[in-house]
């Protein structure tokens, strides 16, 4: 199941509860059959289930996968003919919670998880998705009890500590945050997203500790924007200007639209070296990349103000406030313009 957690919005699986009458139909099983002309696997998966349309596993597979593709109502034809099928699969009712939280529907994915947990009472995947849930809606007392009820049965569960280290990062204990994390890694030590976490918690503690958990990021996943954005914030705040800019290039080399690299690059350029010019052409370029970037406009209108030039600086400070109204630094901007 996908850690909907990591960022607590991630596109999870939509369909219905047979429970609540969503049966499938021959229709259903028809629309389920259309092939997919995106992804060789769920192409694969219309092979095997023309051959055996009997068989429940395979539904619940493809509208995995169709989910993943946001395809949701192919997804939700799929799992409702897994269901009527077979109602007895917790695994089905899991991914058809995933299907109700893409859909915005609580009460409906709520239901689903505690079919599944009604089917089996020790099925770890339904205990962790139903915490996934309540710390969604910020219930993190009830977050702690499933997670708790989850590594009772299951003690080395890494997702289940990386959760516990989310939950109590946002209830704002970072300490215990940063141990549950550690305790993941230790469990599973090609978890990314822990090491991204720790990352993130050493530099808001300025520990150069994060360096190292984004580099071990990174090592996981090569084109971690992510990893190496935080990498360049680190060394920015650190006043290593030259490692920041290379990270931010990097970022570039695999987004050039990628409109913070460009805003970042223009701040150190603006900030600490003092070259109005390329700081310039940077927040140019994230102007570019997001015509509405309000900061991009105020930070070259400001440029633009430190090298004398008033009229495309008044420009800029304007541009901003009609992005964003009553923005106190460009007005402050404005008003230094008339005194001058």
């Amino acid at each position: 199941m996908r850690n909907l957690f990591v960022i607590l919005v991630s596109i999870c699986i939509s369909c219905s509860l047979v429970s609540c009458g969503s049966k499938g139909t021959k229709s259903d099983v028809k629309k389920a059959i259309v092939s997919d002309s995106i992804s060789p696997e769920i192409a694969a998966l219309n092979v095997k289930i023309k051959k055996d349309s009997a068989n429940p596993e395979l539904y619940n597979q493809r509208a995995e996968l169709l989910a993943q593709k946001n395809k949701l109502d192919e997804a939700l034809a799929d799992i409702r003919t897994a269901l009527n099928m077979d109602s007895t699969k917790a695994d089905y009712y899991l991914t058809l919670s995933d299907v109700y939280f893409a859909q915005g529907r609580a009460r409906n994915c709520t239901q689903a998880i505690e079919k599944a947990l009604a089917l089996d009472p020790k099925n770890v995947d339904a205990d962790l998705k139903y915490a996934e849930l309540k710390m969604y809606f910020k219930e993190y007392t009830t977050t702690f009890d499933y997670i708790n009820k989850a590594l009772a049965i299951d003690k080395l569960n890494a997702k289940a500590y990386f959760m516990k280290g989310v939950t109590y990062k946002l209830t704002g204990d970072t300490a215990k945050a940063v141990s549950c994390f550690r305790t993941t890694i230790d469990q599973d030590p090609n978890y990314y997203h822990a090491y991204m976490e720790l990352g993130l918690l050493f530099s808001i503690r300025n520990n150069r500790l994060a360096v190292d958990y984004f580099e071990n990021a990174l090592k996981l996943n090569p084109k971690s924007i992510e990893a190496r954005y935080g990498l360049g914030m680190f060394y920015q705040g650190n006043s290593e200007t030259d490692k920041a800019i290379a990270e931010y290039d990097s970022i570039l080399r695999i987004d050039q639209k990628y409109k913070m690299a460009h805003f970042n690059i223009g701040y150190i350029h603006l900030v600490y070296l003092r070259d109005y010019k390329k700081a310039i052409e940077h927040f140019t370029d994230a102007i570019s990349c997001d015509p509405k970037y309000a900061e991009a406009f105020y930070n070259r209108g400001y440029t633009y103000e430190l090298m004398g030039d008033m009229t495309n600086a008044k420009k800029d400070y304007n541009n901003a406030l009609k992005i964003r109204t009553n923005y106190q630094k460009a007005i402050d901007g404005l008003n230094r313009i008339d005194k001058h």
